[in-house]
């Protein structure tokens, strides 16, 4: 049994997120925890909300809520929509965490101490009307790398490219929106990542088998222009870590915080800290996955991310770690995704143009969006959702292909022999050709699935699928029944086993169809199949089940017209 460590990139918690966000970490992390711990692996998967940060300041103040409250509210309603996706999560954490306070504080007087921070007095810009600085993204102009005009002060979005809020042509409040903007000189540490940059880039040199746009992201940033750059770590904001070194004052520093992406990562570690705190287990029990001093050795640690978290997540989170000094954990293998797209163009929360998490749940049960967006992730490139591909794969995959194997054969098996696997000969040629085939198939599944090839891995799963329904289309046990009961029942046996075979293998995919596959098959003994014969025997004659209810509806035309001008974007 191996141990494994995998973190999905934090959303933030400014709001409910849409189903981009959604397949580009958390959803894929989420199918190889399940397959993982389905192998018999042990697994801790963590994720948290980040919660500092101008986002979460700018969003309360539309509510009108103070920022600890509105975070808290938040948090509460992006743990509710993970639960309603199915995300498995050893544990969903908080930045905002006391875990998280002390532990940057901590990293923060490591890095002081051997020499990786230093102060720097800069020029940042002032807003009158505001009556404050204005870092990051309370600041929008025009990014002076691709003309976007609505670039952040932090990264534009367009581009990818990070900024810092001086960059920007044409700069405003993202509060205001005032153009009264002054520079004035203030004070902050940066993070010496230039002093790091030859760790880093023999690390990153070392990992040849992570993806190519994992490694040609972070080797863009890393030799581009002028190469890596130190990067400010603290922010003029009220909402955030407070500066210290460790537990003491840092003099200067007085009422500025941790900028939100020097502390974000550390959450990883903090949340696991978290839920240690929260199943009443002392420090040994998270150290035993960060520590390579205290049992980390043997940990297999991945992370899941869009492409735009990747810079940070190759750079800045490791010269944190490399630069502590301190024997910490570093990834072993970052899974990156591209875009995901919306008919045609971006989703938008502002003009409410794409489907998000919660209306997702509210049309349509949570395996629907699984299915479709894990065998659409945008791996090689950035991915397209309209309506018409989800009704069609809905309807062709999940409703055709699986849910119509297991009505027919649930159904054909009552009307015959009732409820419970019939006494049934042996399998005959056919059987073993097909439990040949399916060997081979699933075999190829496991090895998409280790290599964390999401979309090679679904269709080799719905190739598996619809060797069940060829097999019953060329068996025809209600053709044979008539003339041979006994070699209708041992079809009707192989069927049955299928039912419970497909709901194991199916289950990192699809969670709550398997679950109701196999309470219906009343299947007490789900484990992986690795010996395939042996589990397409595993119901035994005189087994009793019930037919299961209609596992997935069709998708009308109606419907996909009526979603298609819901989420449109065409509102006010």
């Amino acid at each position: 049994m191996a141990r494994h460590l995998i973190t999905s990139a934090l959303p933030y918690i400014n709001g409910i997120k849409h189903l981009g966000n959604l397949v580009g970490s958390q959803l894929p992390a989420d199918l190889y925890a399940r397959y993982l711990r389905a192998r018999g692996h042990e697994v801790m998967f963590i994720c948290a909300t980040d919660e500092h940060g101008t986002p979460a300041e700018l969003a309360a103040a539309k509510t009108g809520e103070a920022v600890a409250d509105y975070c808290a509210r938040m948090h509460g309603v992006q743990t509710a929509l993970a639960d309603g996706f199915g995300l498995s999560f050893d544990h969903y954490g908080r930045s905002s965490s006391d875990r998280n306070r002390r532990l940057t504080q901590h990293f923060a007087g490591r890095l002081a101490d051997q020499g990786y921070i230093r102060e720097v007095v800069e020029k940042q810009i002032y807003s009158h009307a505001d009556g404050r600085f204005l870092p990051d993204r309370y600041i929008e102009g025009t990014c002076p790398n691709c003309g976007y005009d609505k670039a952040r002060g932090d990264q534009c979005e367009n581009c990818t490219k990070q900024l810092d809020p001086t960059d920007l042509i044409d700069p405003r409040s993202a509060i205001s929106g005032s153009t009264d903007l002054e520079v004035r000189e203030t004070k902050h540490l940066y993070l010496r990542q230039s002093a790091l940059k030859g760790d880093i880039a023999a690390w990153i040199d070392a990992k040849a088998d992570w993806p190519i746009l994992t490694t040609s992201i972070a080797r863009k940033w890393l030799n581009d222009g002028d190469g890596l750059q130190d990067r400010g770590i603290t922010r003029d904001l009220d909402w955030g870590v407070p500066v210290k070194r460790g537990d003491a004052d840092w003099p200067g520093m007085e009422g500025k915080v941790f900028y939100v992406w020097f502390d974000a990562p550390i959450e990883y570690i903090a949340a696991t800290a978290e839920w240690a705190d929260a199943e009443g287990l002392d420090d040994n029990a998270w150290r035993r996955w960060w520590r390579l001093d205290e049992g980390a050795e043997d940990v297999t640690y991945t992370q899941f991310m869009g492409k735009d978290n990747v810079p940070f997540h190759t750079l800045s989170f490791p010269a944190t770690l490399i630069g502590s000094g301190e024997p910490w954990k570093m990834v072993d293998y970052i899974k990156s995704f591209n875009y995901l797209n919306y008919q045609g163009g971006q989703f938008s929360t502002s003009q409410g143009r794409g489907v998000f998490m919660d209306h997702a749940l509210d049309i349509l049960p949570a395996d629907y969006w699984r299915w479709w967006l894990l065998s659409h992730a945008p791996e090689s490139g950035d991915s397209e959702f309209t309506w018409e591909n989800f009704q069609q794969s809905v309807n062709k995959d999940l409703a055709d292909v699986l849910g119509n194997f297991v009505s027919r054969i649930t159904k054909f098996c009552r009307s015959k022999f009732g409820e419970v696997v019939p006494e049934a000969s042996a399998y005959g040629p056919e059987e073993q050709a097909l439990i040949q085939a399916l060997t081979t198939r699933i075999r190829a599944y496991e090895g998409y699935m280790e290599a964390m090839e999401v979309r090679k891995a679904a269709s080799e799963l719905r190739a598996i699928w619809v060797l069940g329904n060829e097999y019953l289309q060329s068996a025809a046990p209600w053709t044979v029944f008539k003339t041979e009961p006994e070699r209708a029942a041992m079809q009707v046996r192989m069927g049955l086993n299928l039912v419970r075979l497909y709901a194991i293998l199916s289950a990192p995919f699809i969670p709550f169809a398997s679950r109701a596959m196999l309470e219906g098959m009343a299947v007490s003994d789900a484990s992986w199949p690795a010996d395939v014969p042996a589990a397409l025997s595993a119901l035994p004659a005189g087994h009793a089940f019930t037919v299961p209810e209609v596992l997935f509806a069709k998708i009308s035309d109606d419907d996909r017209v009526e979603w298609e001008q819901r989420f449109s974007g065409t509102r006010a």
